[in-house]
């Protein structure tokens, strides 16, 4: 290996010392130049070298001798570093000196070219001493001992990696990626992965070194800018090189207007020598092949710096949200974390760019502002006043601009945060019928967001106009104070080397002011990042736990004299005087009311909670369930795995226990089905136990069970129990919080916790024989037991079987579709070459063919008129009668005419493209809310969200812009050959053939990089929805110490982004070279021909004229190129979005012919007709034929095992999905025949997953503000929370965080309670609506839900069988059919009737108790053979 190694370095070495040699060889001949020509002159005492004296001569062959030996002799660092700064002083030196020369003399020595040349090869040198241009086959020798096929697959590599200098200069190494993208359509399998130095892990490692480093500098006291000056330290030797890169260009582009002066004046001569016009001739070649390679590699290698700094903050931002504290979490929720990568880090890869560009704008004006002063002398100097004042004036403009841009960014941040938040809890959206108060309010926060926008279009459009009208008037100050003055003779050479020269002068003066806003946005995105990245993150002591392995005394967990806090500012703690000891092996219950600080003991345990005071020691590794479940989009495999190695008997272990064998063997794809995003496509109970088998399979020490049995039905809950905890889980320390008292009795100790403290300890019969607050706790549900049996016995003894259906099959094959297909598909999009299409479609979706037509006459009027000032100043100073005061007062007026044209095309291309975006964002946001909700459980937020985010914004700004510049410059272009060919007709035999070849290389690229953007389409939004799910889950990544592994699959998927970013803008430069290499043989062969041509041939006005727009040639095609090509990429964009303008609707929210009386339902009843359900055509169905009745005023209860068709028959009630056969009757109206809103409206529901949106407690209680404060602080007390958030200092508009984080679930559940109490429909459905209360809360809110709803038809959906238990009738789904619907207030008087009528689905294993109501039957759960 340390042979490979050598022979790469030596290779690399003997490259550098090729180099180094060629230029040591030209330094000691132009020595030996030097040396003879001075000896030559004291003996000839003649010659052409004159102007050098024999002194001279010595002095300058000394000094190129000590260059030769400086070059061939370098021992060290130091004088490496040193011999790198003399050769680039003297290189800049010599460069202004020769560039002096040409301005006043207008010619230059050819042995002075020689000796420039060679200067540039010593700058050359000195770059390579300081590590650039030089190979990248050796990245970094302390890796190489890794295992190779750990190394990156060295044929995969970018062809950067390997590339010669050529390549390199030329681009050539991305040929290979090309021919096969015009081959075939590229997949993302074909694209080439980034060397080493580009990837995010090596951008990270840097970036953190320097902020370590920076930090440490300067310590806690100075921390601003930190980002900042990180970003600076670790690529300011790069970006010295792009500075490098555009400062030749910036030369190169100055210099034109001298070669056309040269031009000119040669052409003025009778007498000239050839020799001097093929100089000029090699001038122009030097000068443009100089603009154009400098131009091209100044704009990838900057952003591919910009590149590698967006990585490198990207992976920052990740890496931070994984250590951010609890506090922190609530300052920085998931959405803003997501906008600080979809934004401020983006935004960084253009900040090299922008920020190149400024100062190389201000120093191109200076320049061009000596040029004239060169040419013209005291003349330029009135033409500095309207200059100043047209720039002066730019800088209100600006600043109108940047403000509406940011006002506009924040608008547009706070339409994006609702979307998200919108998307996230569609269902909830959908099931209330809120569609039109949400999509209300998205419109209302884009019209806000639009305004800005349109306030920004139409500035740009005046802007155009000064843009335009200030050559116009500086060049007329210019040409009259020549006039004035006599500085210089207004003739051809004069006027269009002012025109060229001012030319070159508009582009930066408009530049200015939109990079000086540009920087403004890096610098707020700086300041933004900033804040995050210094806020406050978890104790670098473990979150002050001590983290042992095999502790002396025994125990896993202990805690001594602990007092946590959530919020600092509270007023007292949230957990106070917490002692606890855990041995090993123990099973450890934790019970008490809503709010006790259940959750809070498991989150001091894992160090989320911060500590206020006291030790928790922690013996072992832990696994986490939580609460809510948090699932990953991916496969059933890849959740339960979570990065473990599969081990075959450990996993089918951990499925068996957490009671999955049955559903994955139902699924289309058994355990390799996807599951959607946030496990939309999951039942909350198959979720649950899925996040339990991760558990169990992660195989640790200790476990912290929240609540995990709540989301599943009673019988499952014993089995997990028992299979799970008690089995699997038997040599383990298990911590179970839990409201379920019925499995209390077989653990080892109960706490009991109420307000912050833990008040009791102990097992389950001293608890329950101390007559405190656990007694109460397990007594509750018992007393409305009691209850119910007094009212059961003035009920019917009639037993009546309302319905029985056959022996189910499996319904999650159906619910998953169609075998063979997942639920979550890889994205959508195009193939191949469209043409046309997507352009015209766009313009006839949004009906701008008008405003289309009207920029295009006003561009071709305006270039009409532009075209005639420029003849007639070429024609009119041929003619002596014109005077000078005619000639630039005829000029003046056309051109100020041209600039209203200009004006008019781009008013009319910022009403185009604000046109275009009004009709595609309501059409969008329309069909988006009227999908049906298939559609959301089959699509990733982060698809809908990247469309209504980056998409869209393409739409805004870039779309119109390109379709207005491709229009106007294809005239442009036009109109230029035109000119050209009118002066020498023969530049069309070069002209036509270079638009030919442009037009093929242009298509060959396309081919390539059309599929480049589409495939980036799909690659940014994984990277946000990994980041999103990533916050949403972040305690669960620490619990299971999976922090390193999330953190190398973002790097990843960050790599795989910018691996699309980088080759689209390599191949987009590999594209312009070529066609400014094309098109410069059209402006050399122009120029040529005119050097050719006799003498007086051609006028020399027109001689001018023909050269002022050839050298505008290159720069105008390649502008159009990159135009059209950015427009054939950002139409993308609008097919995009137009792929969910056209997804199917759900059926119309009202029918007309067809309204429900206003007082429907009067009754509640439901009837149920042979209804079968199934979740996509042709896919098998989900509910099988139930025929039943649900009375007025009835309960009715809902079991069933977990995915029996429970949830799929309320999204049957409520039409989230349409009957594929049968009727649901309410009140004798058929709801399929009815609008979907007057349905919904009429319905209430607490769903399964409660939910609550950012804002106050008052607009989520009752968002279409139909109630006063006191029905909300009626119904508050109704539902338990009254007391809660009268203590709140905002009382009801206390904030409510996003989803509700700043609420616990139970809260939030009560919270859902309290919206339909104030509703109070007549039909009441309620989906596991006290799923995450303690029992004696849930019989609080069962008795005040009979008050409330006495005469209203209840649909109650539970796991508990308590809850339903005092149902009019309880109906028992078994796999989509209805296997029993009975009347359980019935005195059973034997054990036969018992039997018969007790679901046996349920499998619960009874005891003969003699004459027992069924209530207490059903009461029971069974565990190791006895029931409580």
């Amino acid at each position: 290996m340390d042979f490979i190694i050598k022979r790469c370095s030596n290779s690399s070495s003997n490259k550098k010392k090729w180099v180094f040699q060629v230029a040591s060889f030209f330094c000691a001949l132009v020595s030996i130049a030097f040396l003879s020509i001075g000896l030559w002159n004291s003996i000839a005492k003649s010659g052409n070298f004159k102007h050098l004296s024999l002194l001279d001569c010595i002095v300058k062959g000394f000094i190129w001798i000590s260059f030769t030996l400086s070059l061939l002799l370098q021992r060290n660092k130091w004088i490496k570093v040193v011999n790198s700064i003399w050769w680039g002083l003297i290189c800049v030196l010599v460069s202004a000196f020769n560039i002096e020369i040409l301005i006043k003399e207008h010619v230059i020595e050819i042995f002075d070219i020689v000796q420039w040349v060679i200067h540039f090869l010593l700058l050359f040198c000195s770059l390579q001493n300081l590590g650039y241009f030089v190979s990248e086959t050796v990245q970094d020798t302390s890796n190489l001992s890794e295992p190779l096929l750990a190394r990156k697959v060295e044929n995969n590599l970018t062809g950067l990696a390997h590339a010669s200098l050529l390549s390199k200069l030329s681009f050539s190494w991305v040929n290979s990626l090309l021919s096969l993208g015009y081959s075939k359509p590229l997949a993302l399998e074909d694209i080439p992965s980034l060397v080493f130095e580009d990837e995010a892990e090596s951008a990270y490692r840097k970036f953190m070194q320097a902020w370590v480093s920076l930090s440490r500098e300067r310590g806690k006291n100075n921390t601003e800018n930190l980002v900042f000056w990180s970003v600076v330290r670790t690529y300011s030797k790069e970006n010295i090189l792009n500075a490098f890169y555009i400062l030749m260009r910036t030369i190169a582009v100055v210099v034109s207007p001298l070669i056309l002066y040269a031009f000119v004046n040669y052409s003025n001569r009778t007498e000239a020598e050839l020799k001097e016009g093929i100089f000029i001739i090699v001038s122009l070649i030097l000068s443009k092949v100089v603009e154009s390679l400098s131009q091209r590699h100044w704009c990838f290698n900057s952003r591919r710096s910009g590149m590698k700094m967006r990585s490198a903050l990207m992976v920052a931002i990740y890496q931070k949200q994984l250590k951010l504290s609890s506090s922190a979490r609530r300052r920085h929720s998931a959405g803003e974390i997501v906008n600080y990568i979809a934004v401020d880090a983006y935004r960084m890869g253009e900040f090299p760019w922008w920020f190149h560009l400024l100062w190389s704008s201000v120093l191109q004006i200076f320049l061009s502002t000596a040029v004239l002063f060169g040419v013209v002398g005291l003349g330029a100097l009135p033409g500095l006043v309207p200059l100043l004042i047209c720039g002066i004036l730019n800088v209100p403009f600006a600043k109108i601009i940047q403000n509406c841009q940011a006002q506009f960014m924040i608008a547009q941040d706070e339409r994006l945060r609702s979307t998200s938040e919108i998307l996230n809890s569609m269902k909830i959206i959908k099931l209330q019928s809120w569609e039109d108060k949400f999509k209300d309010l998205v419109e209302t926060l884009r019209a806000n967001e639009f305004i800005w926008l349109s306030k920004a279009q139409i500035m740009k459009a005046y802007g155009s106009f000064l843009y335009w009208m200030s050559p116009t008037i500086v060049s007329a100050v210019i040409f009259l104070g020549c006039v004035l003055l006599h500085s210089a003779p207004l003739n051809a050479g004069t006027i269009f080397t002012v025109l060229a020269t001012l030319r070159i002068m508009a582009e930066p003066v408009r530049m200015i002011p939109e990079a000086l806003s540009v920087l403004i946005q890096v610098k707020v995105s700086f300041d933004r990042l900033n804040t995050f990245m210094l806020d406050e993150e978890l104790n670098n002591d473990d979150a002050g736990r001590d983290i042992k392995k095999f502790s002396v005394n025994g125990n896993a967990v202990e805690i001594q004299d602990g007092s946590f806090i959530w919020h600092q500012e509270s007023l007292s703690p949230t957990l106070t005087n917490v002692n606890l000891e855990i041995k090993r092996g123990q099973k450890i219950a934790v019970c008490g009311p809503v709010g006790a600080g259940k959750s809070s003991l498991l989150y001091s345990i894992l160090g989320e909670i911060p500590k206020l005071s006291g030790a928790v020691k922690i013996d072992g590794t832990l696994a986490y369930v939580s609460q809510s479940s948090w699932i990953q989009s991916g496969t059933v495999r890849d959740n339960i795995l979570f990065g473990k190695p599969m081990e075959k008997t450990r996993y089918e272990n951990a499925i068996k226990a957490c009671a999955l064998e049955k559903d994955l063997n139902d699924f289309s794809h058994g355990d390799l089905t996807e599951i959607g995003q946030r496990g939309i496509n999951m039942s909350g109970g198959q979720k649950q136990r899925i996040q339990l088998a991760r558990a169990v399979y992660n195989d640790a020490d200790i476990y912290l069970l929240d609540d995990p049995f709540s989301a599943v039905d009673a019988h499952t809950a014993s089995t997990l129990f028992n299979d799970c905890v008690v089995t699997a889980l038997r040599q383990k320390t298990v911590i179970l919080v839990t409201h379920q008292v019925e499995f209390l009795s077989e653990v080892d100790k109960i706490l009991v916790m109420e307000g912050g403290k833990v008040t009791q300890s102990g097992n389950y019969e001293d608890l329950l024989t101390a007559g405190t607050a656990f007694e109460q706790l397990v007594s509750a549900h018992k007393d409305a037991m009691k209850e119910l049996d007094q009212n059961n016995e003035n009920r019917s003894s009639e037993n009546e079987i309302i319905a029985h259906t056959e022996e189910s099959q499996d319904e999650w094959i159906s619910r998953k579709g169609q075998l063979g297909i997942q639920l979550t598909q890889e994205e959508e999009k195009e193939i191949g070459d469209a043409g046309w299409k997507p352009f015209w479609d766009y313009i006839s979706f949004s009906r701008v063919s008008f405003l289309l037509f009207l920029a295009i006459l006003a561009q071709s009027v305006f270039v009409a008129l532009q075209t005639a000032s420029t003849f007639w100043l070429a024609l009119a100073i041929e003619i002596p009668k014109v005077t000078s005061g005619t000639l630039v007062g005829v000029y003046a007026v056309i051109s100020f005419i041209s600039s209203v044209f200009v004006y008019l095309r781009s008013y009319s291309g910022a009403h185009l493209g604000l046109k275009a975006s009004t009709a595609f964002f309501s059409s969008f946001t329309k069909a988006i809310f009227a999908a049906p909700m298939l559609f959301f459980d089959s699509t990733p937020v982060g698809r809908i969200l990247i469309r209504a985010s980056s998409d869209l914004s393409i739409l805004d700004f870039d779309i119109p812009y390109s379709t207005l510049f491709v229009a106007s410059v294809t005239i442009e272009i036009l109109v230029t050959i035109g000119i050209m060919a009118s002066v020498t007709w023969q530049v069309l035999i070069v002209a036509i053939p270079a638009m030919v070849a442009s037009k093929y290389v242009q298509g060959y690229y396309q081919s390539s990089a059309r599929e480049l953007i589409r495939i980036n389409g799909t690659t940014k939004a994984p990277v946000m929805d990994y980041t999103a799910e990533t916050s949403l889950g972040v305690v669960n990544v620490r619990a299971f110490n999976m922090v390193d592994r999330f953190f190398k699959n973002y790097l990843k998927l960050v790599d795989t982004d910018a691996t699309l970013f980088f080759h689209s803008n390599v191949t987009m430069e590999w594209l312009v070279l070529r066609i400014e290499i094309l098109q410069n043989l059209t402006v050399f062969t122009a120029a040529l021909l005119l050097i050719l041509l006799p003498k007086g041939y051609i006028p020399t006005g027109l001689i001018g004229l023909s050269l002022s727009y050839a050298f505008a040639l290159t720069g105008a095609q390649v502008f159009w190129t990159r135009m059209f090509c950015n427009l054939s990429n950002f139409i993308i964009s609008a097919e995009r979005i137009k792929q969910f303008i056209h997804i199917p609707a759900e059926p119309s929210a009202v029918v007309v012919d067809n309204r429900p009386p206003p007082s429907w339902p009067s009754k509640g009843r439901i009837d149920l007709q042979s209804l079968e359900i199934r979740y996509r055509p042709n896919a098998p169905l989900v509910l099988k034929g139930i025929t039943c009745t649900f009375n007025e005023g009835d309960r009715v209860g809902v079991v069933g095992r977990t995915g029996s068709g429970k949830t799929t028959l309320i999204s049957a009630l409520f039409r989230l999905v349409e009957p594929a056969s049968g009727n649901i009757l309410i009140d004798g109206i058929n709801i399929c025949s009815i609008g979907l809103k007057d349905l919904r409206m009429k319905l209430s529901i607490i769903p399964q997953e409660p939910t609550l949106f950012k804002g106050s407690i008052r607009t989520n209680l009752d968002p279409l503000g139909l109630y006063s404060d006191d029905e909300i602080w009626k119904a508050l007390e109704k539902c338990q929370l009254k007391e809660t958030i009268s203590s709140l200092p905002g009382l009801l508009d206390s904030s409510v965080s996003d989803e509700g984080g700043n609420w616990s679930l139970g809260q939030r559940q009560l919270f859902c309670l309290g919206r339909v109490i104030l509703k109070r429909s007549k039909i009441l459905v309620l989906d596991e609506a006290t799923a995450s209360i303690d029992s004696a809360t849930d019989a609080t809110l069962q008795r005040v839900i009979r008050q409330e709803f006495a005469e209203s038809t209840v649909i109650t959906v539970a796991h508990r069988v308590p809850t339903v238990i005092d149902s009019d009738m309880v109906m028992v789904l078994s796999y989509g059919n209805n296997e029993n619907l009975v009347r359980p207030k019935i005195d059973l008087r034997s054990f036969d009737d018992m039997y018969r009528y007790v679901p046996t689905s349920l499998e619960f294993n009874f005891v003969y108790i003699g004459k027992r109501s069924v209530n207490l039957i059903l009461n029971s759960t069974c565990i190791n053979g006895r029931c409580y």
